[in-house]
């Protein structure tokens, strides 16, 4: 049985134009790849504790403090915790900042958006099936995160900024370390996170679609089925 990714969407906050389209290009990159099925909904009363143990990955597209059940919450860190995968995209870094764990989890949480424009990017991390395809730098349209309460030391920086391509008097770590990627394990589970995403357009480019493909199989441990 193929595994069932579930993409939660729901907005406690700003809601990102791009959603719809996410929703759209995420369900058909499973019935492309025939690896996984995709479960949409923004609807926290779907989100029981019964009904999350139907998913071997969460997708999160959120903003805000989503009204989720407590015990739904819990349930969410003790099944990644237990081997399933996470995936948050762009904005899943600010959400739930009134539970801990879902930081702790997730590596950080937004701090402030500093720069949207053209910047260049360097590939930490060529082998890693979210970033195998790309090329070692490259430039891109983004609103740019930076995060608090995030380490290096505690995760793998898989894409960063390039800080020439910016005006690093406006950022907001003393150490100019931006990165833009990352991936750790998380008890058994297995942790992606994205900043890119803001715009609906980057949504329709082919290697962004790769990059989240590559995540999610990462996550799901199917990285040995990606093309």
């Amino acid at each position: 049985m193929k595994p069932t990714v579930l993409v939660f969407t729901h907005s406690a906050g700003f809601r990102h134009s791009y959603i719809s389209t996410a929703v759209e290009v995420l369900t058909k990159l499973g019935e492309r790849t025939g690896l996984f099925d995709v479960y949409a909904t923004e609807d926290c009363r779907e989100l029981s504790e019964d009904k999350l143990r139907e998913f071997s990955c969460f997708v999160f597209l959120t903003t805000g403090e989503p009204p989720i059940e407590e015990s739904s919450k819990k349930t969410i860190i003790e099944l990644i915790k237990g081997g399933r995968g996470f995936v948050g995209v762009h904005n899943a870094a600010d959400t739930f900042y009134n539970f801990k764990e879902y930081g702790e989890m997730l590596g950080g949480y937004f701090h402030s958006h500093p720069w949207t424009q053209e910047v260049y990017v360097i590939v930490e991390d060529n082998i890693h099936p979210s970033t195998k395809h790309l090329p070692s730098r490259f430039k891109v349209v983004e609103e740019i995160y930076t995060f608090k309460d995030w380490d290096p030391s505690r995760t793998h920086t898989l894409i960063r900024l390039d800080n020439s391509s910016v005006d690093l008097s406006k950022g907001t770590r003393s150490d100019h370390y931006y990165a833009l990627a990352w991936c750790h394990g998380y008890g058994s589970g297995r942790i992606f996170y994205t900043g890119f995403g803001h715009f609906t357009k980057l949504w329709r480019e082919k290697w962004f679609q790769k990059h989240l493909l590559g995540g999610i199989l990462w996550s799901l441990r199917l990285e040995d089925q990606l093309e």
